[in-house]
């Protein structure tokens, strides 16, 4: 039991860690999983999950799958298809076809597998993992089309290679027992299987969909029950058929997520946690497991075989496939090879690899354990090549989202409007979003991007592109408001990339917001709504000050009025950092610093600049 307790302690450690070190550094967080898991394991021997865990390891994995699918399926609205839907359909069906083929054609002439391992490999290989997916799109910015087709394409096909896999089980397996049994015996009850256990993984949702808004469970009890669901649901519709619990959860995740359920939004933070925390120690788990006879297969002095399999894999498999499949649709071609190119493999080739190759063994079938090593191999191989250059193809390709960090503003005022006009003519990109057609005349007036409608309408992730956005402003009149759009973009943006305009100054104490629901007061003076439009009615306007070596922040501070405040200041990649009543950001060569100021107070004597020769930039 102790052992077991620090083999726990020890994968949640390492696998946390490697997230994090992931997120300061940028590298792909599933590449630093395995090579943690890696040396924790078959290195030096610190952890050992099957001797901690025995015949428990494998359920263990599954329902971790499972609950990571379904989560996966929670992020897909069918609305997302009407763009990319015809091109999502056909990598569904006709990519999964020819993608079986030519790895399974890969595998046995290329890698030197027998027959029956190369088919039931070529099928896993259809699998291009939403767990690593989605995570390089966020951080790519990928414009709409090619992100939504990839990562629809990941989640859907997850399981759909696993039933490629248990097809391809079946059918040696059936022959092994029957040799003139025919393709045909095994397909259809297979299909039917699946069928079933998506109508099973339907109906859960549906019930759930109906229980949870009449008050039927407990607000406390709602992610408890949604989650033992998603398990029970997976566990019986495996004893349908193998692998068909991944087919019920995906459909669970999906249906939920095009009902109108309020509970399912508000649990999204606690279920991204939740996969999170899956992927992490699943990745620890399965490279920990690895043995070294498992890896001798990957040796280059032994065969160069694997290396050309992968190869083969990156540049003919894949491509071929993507191209095929679109042949005929709308998707430009620059966005076709984006596609593509991107395809890394991640916790459900390993862990279904893992599963089947025990099986063909028991099948007698030879050659099943070479499978475990060149899934490793795979993954690790595609996560390096399409995890450091995506960013590469992208803009090679021109499918990259704006580089330069955006700033939301919720509220149309004419200090959010002249707000925007200062950051669009800073190149920053710039969106405000208002309810009132009204309100919205004045940035219709000026040419500033407006999106008309109310921000926490769900609808609104799916008419609005919020991906160049990383900033949100909530500024409209209604301080009450503000704090609710806030806190509800928190978990999304980052607590500390939501702000709104503090309390009035003529506010009453009594009916202040908590500080945990606001979000983070603008200026170091907190100037509320009242505030900055009694200043605005006054004449104040923002100014621009550039900052460099010669000229520095305490330069600009002599420059600008007594009484000025200082709002943010804008990085030279773009990024924005806000003057607030907690924090300051630390100025430095390069920075502009935008100010709100009143333009009629006389302005100070310029003070000499520190080094002669050189001009001293101008408050504008």
């Amino acid at each position: 039991m102790e052992s077991q307790a620090v083999v726990i302690a020890a994968v949640g450690a390492l696998g946390i860690g490697a997230q994090w070190v992931a997120w300061r550094t940028g590298w792909p967080a599933i590449v630093l999983m395995l090579a943690a898991g890696f040396i924790a394991g078959p290195i030096t021997g610190i952890i050992d999950p099957e001797a901690a865990f025995g015949d428990m390891l494998d359920p263990m994995i599954s329902v971790g799958v499972a609950l990571i699918l379904f989560e996966g399926g929670l992020s897909l609205d069918l609305r997302e298809l009407r763009h990319s839907g015809k091109a999502v359909i056909r990598l569904a069906t006709i990519g999964v076809l020819v993608g079986w083929a030519l790895g399974s054609l890969a595998g046995f002439y290329i890698a030197g597998l027998v027959w029956p391992v190369a088919v039931l490999f070529g099928g896993i290989l259809i699998v291009t993992g939403p767990t690593v997916v989605i995570p390089l799109l966020r951080q790519a910015n990928i414009q709409p089309r090619p992100n939504s087709i990839l990562k629809w394409e990941g989640i859907v096909n997850d399981p759909t290679g696993a039933l490629c896999a248990v097809i391809a089980y079946e059918y040696f397996r059936r022959v092994n027992d029957f040799p003139d049994a025919s393709l045909f015996e095994v397909v259809p009850p297979l299909i039917i299987a699946a069928v079933l256990a998506g109508l099973v993984g339907y109906a859960a949702a549906r019930l759930i969909a109906y229980l949870f808004p009449r008050g039927a469970i407990p607000e406390y009890l709602k992610v408890p029950v949604l989650f033992t669901a998603v398990i029970g649901v997976f566990v019986l519709t495996n004893m349908i058929e193998h692998e068909a619990g991944l087919v019920a959860v995906t459909v669970m995740g999906i249906t939920l997520a095009n009902r109108d359920v309020s509970s399912i939004r508000s649990i999204h933070p606690f279920k991204e946690n939740v996969a999170i925390l899956l992927v992490s120690g699943i990745f620890i788990l399965l490279s920990a497991s690895l043995k070294w006879e498992e890896l001798a297969y990957l040796n280059p002095q032994i065969s160069i075989r694997p290396l050309l399999f992968l190869l083969a894999l990156l540049f003919l498999v894949r491509p071929a496939t993507v191209l095929i499949s679109l042949l005929g649709t709308d998707v430009p071609w620059k966005e076709r090879l984006f596609v593509a190119w991107i395809a890394p493999r991640g916790i459900v080739l390993v862990a279904i690899s893992g599963l089947f190759a025990l099986r063909l063994g028991d099948l007698g079938i030879e050659g099943g354990q070479l499978l475990i090593g060149l899934s490793f191999a795979v993954v690790v191989m595609t996560v390096i090549a399409h995890g450091f250059t995506i960013n590469i193809a992208a803009k090679l390709l021109g499918v990259k989202g704006n580089s330069r960090p955006g700033l939301l503003i919720v509220g149309s005022t004419p200090w959010t409007i002249a707000l925007a006009q200062q950051m669009e003519a800073l190149k920053t990109p710039v969106m405000i979003v208002d309810p009132s057609w009204q309100s919205l005349s004045a940035a219709r007036r000026e040419g500033l991007p407006f999106y008309h409608g109310e921000i926490l309408n769900e609808a609104t992730e799916h008419n609005l592109d919020l991906s160049p956005f990383q900033v949100l402003v909530a500024a409209s009149e209604n301080e009450a408001y503000n704090a609710l759009v806030c806190n509800e973009f928190a978990h999304e943006m980052g607590r500390d990339m939501v702000y709104q305009l503090g309390e009035s100054e003529d506010g009453d104490d009594r009916h202040a917001m908590p500080a945990s629901i606001r979000g983070r007061a603008l200026f170091e003076d907190g100037f509320g709504v009242t505030d900055v439009n009694e200043r605005q009615r006054q004449g104040w306007m923002f100014k621009k000050t550039r900052l460099s070596d010669e000229f520095d922040f305490e330069d600009a501070r002599e420059k600008l009025p007594e009484d000025a405040a200082m709002l943010l200041l804008i990085r030279e990649s773009g990024t924005l950092r806000f003057f607030t009543h907690a924090a300051k950001p630390e100025p430095r060569a390069g920075d502009t610093i935008i100010t709100f100021a009143a333009p009629q107070l006389k302005m100070p004597e310029e003070k000499a600049p520190k080094r002669s020769g050189t001009p001293k930039p101008q408050a504008t």
